[in-house]
């Protein structure tokens, strides 16, 4: 049949699943005798769509275990719920419309024009995956479930192995550990290290689907990443940025702004139809008209961002941006910024959007 229609989730829940076979076969875990455990760890339906990629190490015992409601567990669930709808409903959904018509149109529009779009999309893109993985961790906490986090703040990343520590963790992480590593990971030779970074990043391009455009952006990231692992800096920056700090310093800021501009580029060819598409749009980004006003500016949209990015800074040293944001303010101030919060769901709300990821 030339139309197969594919199981919903179907990379997620096979790698997923694989985690278990591969870690009863490592006899890293013992095989599960209890149908109903292993039945809810393949099915445990907040990640089943769109992760985050679980392990049986990690998951399975959790489930084995006797749990008990916990309030505060509750809460930090619901406000890891209501921050994920936000990025998702007002931020994501808006980047969409406009992203959308940018790309969809891009032979009409300026250089400045595309830039923005594409700024756009990898705003979009974020807040929509890592806005599902906010509420797939929200909603697992309220059973008790601590999921495996799958984002950690990856646009403040001061390089780009930095940013792949921090960018949909648990699919780096498993690919690190059932592919990089069994492949010899960082103990060989130069070329060997070279061949396997390729690997990595070629396979992490394919998992997204079987078009050119997502393997020459793992390849772009392959590229990247090289300089970092042949001048042995790619573990240079471990710990978050300006920890402990309002602001970075000059040269992290710089790092930041270089590290995001090589993303958005990146973010380009995932996002076109073509690898000719993503080809003329880049090339038509730098031209003389890269000066001009954009003829698409959503002033409001950019609003939101911006306060949206102030706050995800301003909480960049938790788990997730509202994890401890507000709580030492007095009880009448933080449940006013909650209510803002879900309010802004409904009057600043997006065209309702698929999420990207579902396609994966």
């Amino acid at each position: 049949m030339l139309n197969i229609v594919l199981p919903v989730g179907i990379s997620f829940y096979t790698f997923h699943g694989l985690s278990y076979v591969i870690d009863v076969y490592k006899e890293r875990i013992k095989a599960e005798r209890d149908f109903v455990d292993y039945a809810v760890f393949v099915s445990f339906f907040p990640l089943l769509v769109a992760g985050p990629i679980e392990r049986a190490t990690h998951l399975l015992p959790q489930i084995q275990q006797k749990r008990e409601f916990s309030l505060a567990k509750a809460s930090d669930g619901l406000r890891q719920i209501l921050w994920g709808l936000f990025k998702k409903v007002v931020i994501a959904d808006n980047c969409a419309e406009y992203a959308n018509i940018i790309f969809n149109n891009s032979e009409q529009y300026s250089g400045s024009t595309l830039l923005l779009g594409a700024f756009l999309f990898s705003i979009q893109i974020y807040g929509d995956f890592s806005g599902y993985s906010d509420i797939a961790l929200g909603v697992a906490r309220l059973f008790g479930i601590e999921l495996l986090r799958n984002f950690a703040f990856p646009y403040f990343s001061r390089d780009i192995a930095e940013f792949w520590r921090r960018w949909h963790i648990s699919l780096s992480s498993w690919f690190r550990d059932y592919v990089y590593f069994p492949m010899g990971g960082s103990r060989g030779g130069l070329w060997m290290k070279i061949r396997n970074t390729f690997a990595i990043f070629l396979l992490s391009g394919f998992w997204h689907g079987a078009n050119w455009t997502f393997i020459v952006w793992g390849a772009l990231n392959a590229c990247y990443f090289l300089p970092l692992l042949i001048s042995n800096t790619n573990r240079n920056n471990i710990e978050i940025v300006a920890r402990g700090k309002l602001l970075p310093s000059l040269k992290e800021f710089l790092q930041i702004v270089a590290t995001f501009s090589i993303t958005v580029v990146a973010w380009i060819f995932f996002r076109a139809e073509s690898v000719r598409h993503a080809l003329s749009y880049v090339a038509d980004i730098f031209t003389a008209s890269l000066f001009k006003v954009p003829e698409i500016f959503p002033k409001d949209i950019l609003v939101l961002i911006c306060i949206f990015l102030l706050i995800e800074w301003l909480g960049r040293e938790q788990q997730y941006a509202l994890a401890r944001f507000g709580l030492r303010w007095p009880r009448s101030f933080r449940w006013a910024f909650y209510y803002v919060i879900i309010i802004s769901l409904f009057v600043f709300a997006g065209k309702e959007q698929q999420f990207i990821y579902f396609q994966f």
